[in-house]
Formats: C-alpha cells, structure tokens, sequence
C-alpha cells in the first residue's frame, strides 16, 4: 500500500479551525494589555469626556428653563432690594459708610448665588432617585469624584449666572452703586459661598428620599442662615449674645466678604480678618468635600 500524504489544511478544515483557536488563545494570553482581566477598569486616570459630557448636561438642564432658573430669582432679589430700601433707606441712611441700597446689594447678589448653587446640586440625585434614572449617572465609567465635580460646577455655574444677571439689574437700579474695591474678595467669596451650598445641596440630594426633605433643608436650614447672616443690618447693632451666634454662621462671613470686595467695608473686621475668614471657609468646604466624597464612596441611600 503507498504510504498517504499528510492531509493539508485545505482538505482538514477541523484542523485549521483548531490552529486558528489555539492562535487566538496564545495571543489573548500573551497580549494582556489589549485584554485586561475580568474588573480591571479599562480607563485610567480622570476620565475627561464623561466628567465634560456629565457637566454639559447638568447645564443644559437648567438652562432648558433658564426663566425659572436664572430671571426669576434675579428679580425676586431686585425685589428684596427695592423693600428694603424703601422700608430702611429712606432720609439718606448711610451704613459702613455707603448708602443703604449700596450696602445691601452686595449680600443680596451673593445671597442669590448661594441659593442656586444649593437648588440645582440638591435636585440632581435625588430627581433621578424619584424617577428611576439614577442608574444613568451611575452606569457611567465615572468615579466618585468626578461624579461629584460634574455635579459641583455646574452648580457653581449656576450661581455664577445669577449673580452676573442680578448684579446688572442692580447696577441699573437707582440709588445703587456697585464699585468693585478688592477683586479678589469678590471672586473668593463668592465662588467659596457657592461651592459651600452646592456641598451641602449634594448632601441633601443623596439623603432626601422626596421632594418635601429638600423642601424641609431649603426653608428651616438654608433660608434662615441666609437673611440671618448680615445681609441686612451690621451685626454690630446685635446684642452680644446674638453677635456671637451670627459670628458661627458660615454665611456671615461670605455675605461680609463678599460685601468687602464692593465696598472695602466689612463688619468682619480688617482686611487680615477677612483674609483669615476667606481661608477658614475653604477649610470648610474641603472638610465638607472630604465627608460627602466617603458618602459617595460608600453608596448611602444611592446604590442600596
């Protein structure tokens, strides 16, 4: 009998499936770089794209109605300021040396900053908690800290628009002189001021299980600490004991600043106190940051 050639792969197409397998399997084993093992995150570093495109939309959901969001409390602050003034402004009262509108406008601009900051961080999770779409800000590859900075500047960017929107109303407003003294004060303050309130309305976004919980935070914490901290009246006209509770109020010391900035008056003291008060709400918010990112970290009231 002739001996019989060896078959080629042509003819044994079981034998070319099986060299085309274990080829596969040599180069998924010795290439682990392009195939990373089964939990190993296949993005390193700050994910650039999801933390813009997680921002962007932020944005975009309160610039959707940006009557509600960005006019509305612009003239609900120009309204303040027109009570007020007729009520407490009228024969000439000076306070800190400047008109009363003109002292008063300074904290009602960043009073309105802080507000929003605090509206727009305490809806984001907890809309998604009562409508069932939390999964797509969870799904995402974002970490937890870029999760919380998407979240945290938009809200500061939202402050920052209102501001710029009551800002130009009061500046057109008669009787109101807005001079910037101390640039820096006024950046520091009010951007430290509304970081401060988007913290603390992330916090309540992930706490809050309705809409009346954010309701309860915004009208018996946030509301009181604002028209309670100096915006209308020197604290020096207090008596004691109520100078030192407005002295432990957080707001007290970014409405004043921030006043500083516009006026380079504050009933904080001189400009080394309010350096030193600039410095002491930084330290705040990065305890604060620091708290709400091991919240975060831990999935409390989110992923249970």
């Amino acid at each position: 009998m002739a001996d019989q050639a060896p078959a080629s792969p042509e003819t044994n197409p079981g034998s070319n499936q099986g060299s085309a397998d274990a080829s596969l399997n040599g180069k998924i084993a010795g290439e682990g770089s392009r195939f990373p093992a089964r939990g190993e995150p296949i993005i390193t570093g700050i994910n650039r794209i999801g933390l813009w495109s997680l921002y962007i939309k932020e944005v975009r959901r309160f610039l959707k109605v940006h009557t509600q969001t960005i006019w509305g409390p612009a003239v609900t602050t120009l309204l303040f300021l027109i009570i007020f003034s007729v009520a407490l402004g009228r024969g000439g009262r000076e306070v800190l040396g400047v008109p009363f509108a003109s002292f008063v406008a300074p904290g009602l601009i960043v009073m309105g900053m802080m507000q929003n900051a605090f509206a727009n961080s305490s809806f984001s999770l907890l809309s998604g908690k009562i409508q069932g779409t939390i999964i797509d800000l969870l799904m995402p590859p974002l970490s937890e800290g870029e999760l919380m900075s998407g979240i945290l500047a938009a809200a500061v960017t939202r402050a920052v628009m209102v501001g710029g929107a009551v800002g130009i109303a009061m500046a057109l407003w008669p009787g109101v002189t807005l001079t910037i003294e101390h640039l820096w004060a006024v950046v520091w303050f009010g951007l430290m001021g509304s970081l401060m309130l988007s913290l603390l309305g992330l916090v309540t976004s992930i706490w809050s299980e309705k809409f009346d919980h954010n309701a309860a935070i915004t009208n018996f914490v946030v509301a009181p600490l604002s028209l309670l901290s100096g915006t209308f009246y020197v604290i020096d006209n207090l008596a004691p004991a109520f100078q030192a509770i407005s002295r432990a109020n957080p707001f007290f010391y970014v409405i004043s600043g921030f006043r500083y900035g516009f006026i380079g008056q504050s009933d904080i003291g001189d400009e080394r106190a309010v350096v030193i008060a600039g410095l002491g709400l930084l330290a705040l918010n990065l305890v604060m940051g620091v708290i709400i990112y091991r919240i975060l970290k831990s999935g409390w009231k989110i992923k249970d």
